[in-house]
């Protein structure tokens, strides 16, 4: 079989590109019930019978709460330059608002000094899906005020750590936590929401996004604010223009009512206006909303988050319209029957959300899932995920040469985690967590990130037994 050879001077990133990891607080913190932390949506959900693996849940995770000093210790030994966490804003304020508990703002006061010491820039998101349940049963999303809850939250945390955190992102996600926690219900806090009423709940979280960022900028100088989004992808089965235009239009069409879409969540924040098809699709059910609505909502953004791990391949229908393609049979998937192995993700996703929305990007997720262990010589050994990381990386880089603006990428995730739904059955990390023990084993995949970031990416050179373009178009 062929060879494809890949020079350094195509792989080598950029001098100021940003290399880093992510975590979110209710995945890796534990410590549900310490120092005064408030309970969430999450916590209450993980106590519902069936709604999460094996009945785990986040109250002990990774300890992080407690272990945070050995956690940046190993960042910079990997040699991050960027760490994504997000805050667990029950721990800041237990009920939402109000009264501030100081103990759990120390933390992420102290975890911040802790990176700043470590060389490594802080990089915190507001709201990763782990709502107080205070405001949960005040209407959470539903209720108008959640925007000024939000934007009161943000202005907290921006006046406490914003004289050293300047990159800032509002939500992780809103397609999960709206549609998978109000639609479906497969997610905190569970709940199967008339169309309705989801689309009402889906516009308050645009609204509180865009009260976060007006917050954030009056309250931290020189303030980078961004918005996170579970990016919906597709890419075009062959090299033809026309299935370019249908991959194009399939990652920016609004197709049913799942909310797994990414138009309908960026259109309004960045533009100002939700997209057509949507409004067509929704119809009757679409409330609403008062004009003044839309100056709250968009905001200048000075970055998008996308967080990538896979794409569906699309072709041209008869008259343009886009088609999707089924997975074939045998194609190569993680540990999750989800995520088909498609590195050209990292190639589309931000070539067509830059093209789109003319934003800097950020890959703020990106990861694989494998079954990993501690083999026999102590040392956890996960060559599917390095191999996954390679062909993202030269596909990232591939974007960025034919134009795409990429300021950095965020490893999902540091540590092995809790996977919300799935509990502990999956794991992301670049670093094995036994949970029993806590003992934390830096996999053969950090070992190798290490390489690259040293390296600017000129590690990726080498050559493949099967060239890029035979794995990425089934």
């Amino acid at each position: 079989m062929s060879k494809s050879t890949i020079s350094a001077s195509d792989s080598i990133f950029p001098a100021d590109f940003v290399w880093g990891a992510a975590t979110a607080a209710y995945q890796i913190e534990g410590a549900a019930h310490e120092d005064g932390r408030g309970p969430s949506t999450w916590d209450v959900f993980c106590k519902r019978p069936g709604a999460v693996f094996e009945a785990h849940s986040g109250d002990v995770a990774c300890d992080h709460y407690h272990r945070y000093r050995d956690d940046v210790a190993l960042m910079r030994e990997l040699g991050v330059q960027a760490y994504r966490f997000s805050v667990s804003w029950s721990r800041v304020l237990p009920e939402g608002q109000g009264q501030l508990n100081a103990a759990g703002l120390a933390f992420y006061d102290r975890l911040v000094d802790a990176l700043l010491e470590a060389g490594i820039q802080p990089f915190c998101t507001l709201f990763h899906w782990d709502l107080p349940q205070a405001l949960q049963q005040r209407g959470g999303f539903l209720n108008r005020d959640m925007a000024d809850w939000f934007a009161d939250y943000a202005s907290v945390l921006g006046r406490k750590l914003g004289d050293r955190v300047k990159l800032w992102v509002t939500q992780n996600e809103p397609q999960c936590y709206i549609g998978f926690g109000l639609g479906s219900g497969i997610h905190a806090p569970g709940l199967r929401l008339p169309l309705c009423d989801t689309l009402v709940a889906a516009h308050n979280s645009m609204r509180a996004h865009g009260k976060a960022v007006r917050a954030l900028r009056s309250t931290v100088s020189q303030a980078r604010v961004g918005y996170v989004l579970a990016a919906q992808l597709a890419r075009p089965a062959t090299d033809s223009a026309a299935d370019l235009e249908a991959a194009r239009a399939a990652t920016f069409a609004v197709r049913d009512t799942t909310f797994t879409n990414n138009a309908w969540w960026t259109d309004p924040v960045v533009f100002g206006h939700y997209p057509e098809d949507g409004l067509q699709l929704f119809g009757s059910e679409m409330p609403r909303f008062p004009s003044s609505d839309w100056d709250e909502l968009k905001q200048p953004l000075d970055f998008l988050g996308l967080n990538i791990y896979r794409a569906e391949s699309h072709r041209a229908g008869p008259d343009g319209t886009p088609v999707a393609l089924p997975v074939p049979p045998g194609y190569p998937r993680s540990g999750v029957d989800w995520q088909p192995i498609t590195p050209d993700a990292l190639y589309y996703g931000p070539r067509f959300f830059y093209e789109r929305y003319k934003l800097p990007v950020w890959i703020t997720e990106n990861g694989l899932p494998t079954r990993d262990q501690i083999f026999l010589d102590g040392k956890v050994h996960d060559p599917q995920r390095i191999d996954y990381l390679h062909r993202n990386f030269l596909e990232l880089r591939r974007a960025m040469r034919d134009g795409a603006e990429v300021q950095g990428y965020l490893a999902w995730s540091l540590l092995d985690n809790f996977e919300w739904q799935d509990g502990y059955k999956q794991r992301f990390g670049l670093i094995y967590v036994d949970y029993q023990s806590q003992r934390r084993v830096p996999k053969d995949s950090y070992h190798w990130y290490k390489q690259v970031i040293a390296s600017r990416g000129e590690s990726l050179a080498g050559e493949f037994a099967v060239p890029i373009t035979q794995v990425t178009a089934p």
